[in-house]
């Protein structure tokens, strides 16, 4: 169980869309047969007991001949999460994890949908390595993250670093605020943004319900800001609609937890130093342009 309850609805809506889509040469009656088996199965496999609330999608035809491609999800305890497996059309096996299509890019699909126009930006404009950050200001792994990125970032001036917010504010409730303090700051003085990015997180630990509107307002004071000017744009409803324009994007990406990070397209999810340098290196390499050759 690792998505948060905020995906559920995504969710739901997700297994509906399946639930429209019946494979060919299924009846109801061997649909719903087939269902059955794939619930009892995955229940034996994880455990999941009459706690566990499981929904099992529509069989529909897979990329791999003879299987079926099935939807399952399944809620407990405020939580969410789903995932796909692959049911042969005799019901006899079902197996676990992803196909990939060799003759495709992998990361496609996520590049197309993340959109880096307008959001705070920092490297150049034109570069072939783009690192995208979704992260909610007050989870202490996107804190460790940001620490992190502020060392790195300079050892990489030929790769693009985007921020996008993705608060989670069913468990997280001031992170939406300071959300929106981050997106009115950089509409406001982009060239500010940074520091105030790094404000917010180094403040973490102080910031609490109660004081978020004030206190976050005294931060963008520190580097520079209009507080009044914060304020008025934190309570506009253009400052909450460019929240959720990252929001929903990271929804159509599928991310359920922070930090999740985008190289070129690639996820990972968390902030490990080690794994981020390693695919920001590789993406250098393969995105370089050939070398010239000189003439003899």
């Amino acid at each position: 169980m690792k998505r948060w309850a905020l995906l559920v609805v995504m969710i739901l809506s997700l297994a509906a869309a399946a639930l429209a889509q019946v494979a060919p040469g299924t009846t109801a009656a061997s649909t719903a047969q087939l269902q059955q088996r794939v619930e009892g199965f995955i229940r034996k496999i994880y455990g999941w007991g009459p706690s566990f609330q499981v929904v099992i999608g529509m069989p529909k035809e897979s990329s791999v001949p003879g299987f079926y491609e099935v939807m399952v999800q399944v809620s407990a305890g405020g939580q969410s999460d789903t995932g796909t497996v692959y049911v042969s059309k005799d019901g006899r096996y079902l197996f676990r994890g992803e196909i990939d299509d060799m003759t495709t890019d992998p990361f496609a699909a996520a590049r197309r949908l993340i959109k880096l126009e307008g959001s705070p930006t920092q490297g150049p404009a034109d570069a072939p390595v783009v690192v995208v950050v979704y992260g909610d200001f007050q989870c202490p792994h996107c804190k460790q993250l940001d620490i992190e990125l502020r060392s790195i970032m300079p050892r990489f001036p030929q790769v693009r670093f985007v921020a996008k917010n993705f608060p989670l504010s069913q468990i997280h409730p001031w992170a939406m605020t300071s959300a929106t303090a981050a997106w009115c700051a950089h509409k406001q003085k982009p060239e500010a943004y940074w520091a105030l990015h790094h404000l917010l997180f180094d403040n973490q630990d102080s910031i609490n319900t109660e004081n978020a509107w004030q206190k976050i307002q005294d931060l963008a004071a520190q580097v520079g800001y209009d507080p009044n000017a914060i304020r008025l744009c934190m309570a506009s409803p253009e400052a909450k609609a460019g929240v959720e324009v990252d929001l929903k994007e990271g929804q159509a990406l599928a991310i359920a937890n922070t930090p999740t990070v985008f190289i070129n397209g690639r996820r990972i999810v968390g902030g490990d130093r080690n794994i981020l340098q390693q695919f920001i290196n590789y993406e250098i390499v393969v995105t370089a342009p050939p070398p010239t050759l000189r003439k003899p």
